[in-house]
């Protein structure tokens, strides 16, 4: 007896259309992906360069954009989703890396591949990982605009004792804010005694344990600093609870250190401009793709601002909304498209 195969007409388009892979081929006029990976997808700081990211390459235009990353800091499961995203993102990908050091294998493996990659932040590009580009800020200069704007707020010839912590040591960006910020306040107020960076945790609600206890050991000391982000949040959070005498500050645009300035808590937050740098990262990929525009090789610079009292409600409405944001970084995005070149520093340089 023969068995008749009955086949509908859709189940047979479904076969055609399957024929040489999975799902139709992409066409010449189909846009390039280009991607990002990003430290988290839950802090602040990380999501603004995730916006900016995508905000460059809308400027550009012509590129599709696929961002992802960990919940959380996780050097191996960045590792894990570049790996993903590399099949998808042939146009390039940026990378802000956790730990350089733990992505330096799967990047190396993806520009083996023709794909082009930039770091973006993180401090440094790990050896062996074939990237020629990282776009970051001066963090030692960082560190030393922060210090600046303490030495301001004191004598001279004060004494007394500051305390500097961190709540990610031994990351390269936050070790050399911590080492600008010291050296440059040993300098600025040599009768000073500087204690640290000490190690405030990453974790938030450990974070403020921390600085809680130190606040409570140092009640006389004239400042406490932190290098990163969770320490603005919390230092803010402290030094309203204590109603404090000393100073606080450190580095975050998260809305709890503006408010934190805005109210008096911070004497100043330093930011790193994260949505100017993906913004950056973003139209250059978007233009390599497109048109072949060759990546610039080395460290380009990118600016940092100090926010005070005196520009803080600036800096809250610009940081209200994504809109808000991009309109008033379009001017600076727009100066450091326009000559790249001009920004760039030996890669060896980075710190």
């Amino acid at each position: 007896m023969v068995r008749r195969l009955h086949v509908t007409l859709p189940a047979l388009l479904l076969v055609v259309a399957g024929v040489g892979g999975c799902g139709a081929d992409k066409t010449s006029d189909d846009p390039l992906t280009i991607g990002f990976v990003s430290q988290n997808t839950s802090r602040d700081f990380s999501k603004e360069m995730s916006e900016g990211f995508r905000a460059g390459a809308a400027i550009s235009g012509g590129v599709k954009t696929e961002v992802t990353g960990p919940d959380t800091h996780d050097g191996l499961k960045q590792a894990a989703l570049l790996r993903d995203l590399a099949p998808k993102a042939k146009g390039g990908i940026g990378l802000s890396a956790v730990a350089p050091e733990l992505v330096a294998e799967p990047m190396a493996q993806v520009t083996g591949q023709g794909i082009p990659m930039i770091a973006v932040a993180g401090g440094a590009v790990a050896p062996g990982s074939g990237v020629k580009l990282l776009i970051e800020n001066d963090n030692y200069e960082l560190g030393k605009m922060l210090a600046d704007v303490t030495a301001g707020k004191l004598p001279a010839d004060t004494t007394g004792k500051i305390l500097i912590g961190s709540n990610s040591p031994a990351m390269p960006a936050l070790d050399q804010r911590a080492l600008g910020l010291r050296e440059r306040l040993v300098q600025r107020l040599p009768k000073v005694q500087v204690l640290g960076p000490l190690d405030t945790g990453r974790d938030l609600p450990a974070n403020l344990a921390t600085w809680q206890r130190l606040a409570d050991a140092n009640p006389d000391a004239l400042a406490l600093l932190g290098a990163g982000d969770v320490d603005a949040i919390n230092l803010a959070a402290v030094h309203a609870q204590k109603n404090a005498k000393w100073l606080a500050g450190a580095f975050s645009l998260d809305p709890k250190a503006l408010q934190g300035v805005k109210e008096g808590h911070l004497f100043a937050s330093v930011s790193a401009e994260h949505f100017l740098k993906g913004a950056v990262a973003g139209w250059l990929l978007a233009e390599h793709a497109k048109n072949g525009r060759k990546l610039p090789e080395g460290w380009f610079v990118a600016p940092g601002l100090a926010v005070q009292a005196s520009n803080v409600d600036e800096i809250i409405r610009r940081q209200s909304s994504e809109s808000n944001r991009l309109a008033a970084a379009r001017p600076q995005i727009d100066a450091l498209i326009g000559n790249p070149d001009k920004q760039l520093r030996p890669l060896d340089q980075a710190r």
